[in-house]
Formats: structure tokens, sequence, C-alpha cells
């Protein structure tokens, strides 16, 4: 989950954008997308004082249970959720999961396997590389495809993700895009990466955090993913949102079942070894 589950939104918009339209990201964008980026990671920072509930899910009783027995919770964060901005949209969506028999260094040891992302999250990674890390920051490659649309893109995003232990059961993580720039025509002979900041406008920006804890016989995983993107021209805005959210929501979705599905694996893999 944590990193992984991220990618769901990451996906969002690569998946319904009918235009290839070229634009830019505009100042005011980027000036509204750090002011929102300022109020959610201030809101993580609270969580981690005393008195405060550090999981979403128990700001209500009845949440925890409810993930165990039912299943993740997708969402986006508020009703207007995606948030217009200034030539720009924001989505927020949270995501919470719950993984039974796990402990928290079988989640890390797969969500921080970057190479793998490629395996994992076939076919919309379709590469994938770690660069380096410091034991708390890693930073690392991927490459998006994007082939639901007649103009066929890609994005090259070089990401950074933060790892802080809390406790002896608790975690949590910071992630964002260092850079992002479009592989205009991908797969083609005229296949070419633009300038960061211009292109179809499809993801501009990422961001997402991630709470881990160890508790009830597994590992709850909250993520709260964050994407901005151009806006839509308002003679759509009424038929496509509801596309978006969606969209937003099954990608999550389908997110949080690959990363369950290689931890459930990872974690398989090391029992046999260990009985042999």
């Amino acid at each position: 989950m944590t990193n992984k589950i991220r990618l769901g939104v990451i996906l969002i918009l690569l998946r319904f954008y009918p235009s290839s339209e070229a634009a830019t990201l505009k100042p005011e964008t980027k000036e509204a997308w750090d002011a929102y980026l300022q109020e959610a990671n201030a809101a993580m920072q609270a969580r981690l004082q005393p008195g405060a509930h550090f999981l979403w899910l128990d700001d209500e009783p009845s949440r925890a249970e409810d993930i165990r027995t039912k299943g993740p919770y997708i969402a986006p964060v508020g009703p207007h959720i995606p948030k217009r901005v200034p030539s720009g949209l924001i989505h927020d969506w949270l995501g919470v999961g719950f993984v039974p028999n796990a402990k928290i260094e079988d989640i890390l040891r797969v969500v921080r396997d970057y190479d793998r992302y490629k395996q994992i999250y076939q076919p919309g990674v379709i590469d994938s590389l770690s660069h380096s890390t410091d034991g708390v920051k890693d930073l690392f490659f991927m490459r998006l495809a994007n082939r639901s649309v007649v103009a066929k893109t890609a994005l090259d995003t070089e990401c950074e993700a933060s790892y802080f232990r809390v406790d002896d059961r608790r975690w949590y993580s910071v992630s964002n895009t260092i850079h992002i720039q479009e592989v205009d025509k991908f797969g083609t002979p005229g296949q070419r990466i633009l300038s960061e900041d211009h292109g179809t406008g499809l993801i501009w920006r990422l961001s997402s955090i991630t709470r881990l804890e160890e508790r009830d016989g597994g590992v709850y995983a909250e993520l709260e993913a964050i994407a901005l993107s151009r806006d839509i021209p308002a003679a759509f805005r009424l038929l496509v949102t509801p596309i978006v959210r969606r969209v937003s929501r099954d990608s999550l979705a389908t997110s949080l079942h690959q990363t369950k599905v290689a931890i459930d694996d990872s974690m398989a893999h090391r029992k046999e070894v260990s009985d042999h």
C-alpha cells in the first residue's frame, strides 16, 4: 500500500482526458498547488501531536472494524473534489486498507522496492528504477504510459519518498514528484520528451501522505494521494467531472488490489524460504 497506493491517483488522468491540446503550467496554478500541499502537510503534522488520532479511521469508532471486515475504503477527501484552482484541478483522494497477518516491515519491504513497480503495476507503469536511498529518503524513476487516447503519450517522473518512524508500530511517509516530463507521441518514430511544465497537462504534479499502523493482527494503511492537472474546459465540465471521480475511485481500488497481491506474495515467499 503506502507509496504504491499513490500510483492509483497517478493513473487517474492518464485514463480519461480526451484532449491532446498543448498546455503550459501557469505560475498561479503552481502557487495554488503549493498552498494546498502546505495545508495537507500541516494536517499530517497535527496527527502526530499528543492526544491526536494518527489514523483517519480512528476519528470514528467503527471505521477500523469496517475496513477489516468490508474491505478498502476509497473516497475523495471532500465534497468538491476535484477542486478548481486557477487554470487547474486538484485531485485529492483517500485510500484505506488492512493487510492481515502482516508487519510494517513486510509493507516497507515491498513498497520501497521501486525496481519492481514495472512488474506490479503494469501496464500503467512501463518502467521503473531505484536511484538511491539514505535510509530515510528514496529517489526513484517511473515511466507511466497512456494508451487510452488517440495521441499516445507517457510521463517520465523523477520522485522522492521520505519515511519516518513514529514508534515501534507507526510509520508515515511523504512522497512527491521532483520532475515530470511528457513523452509526446510515445512509441512512435516521432517520440520526443517535452520541456517540463509543457504538454497536455494530464498531470502537472503528484504528492502523497501515507500512514501505517500495526495492530489488530495486521497493518492498517492510509494514503492521501494528491494530483494537479489542467482544468476541464467549461463546456465539458458537467459531463467529465463525474467521470473523473469514478475513474479516480476505480484506479485507486485497482492499485490497492495490486499492492496487496504484491505484499501477500512477498510474505508467502519469505515463509516458504524460512520453512525450508
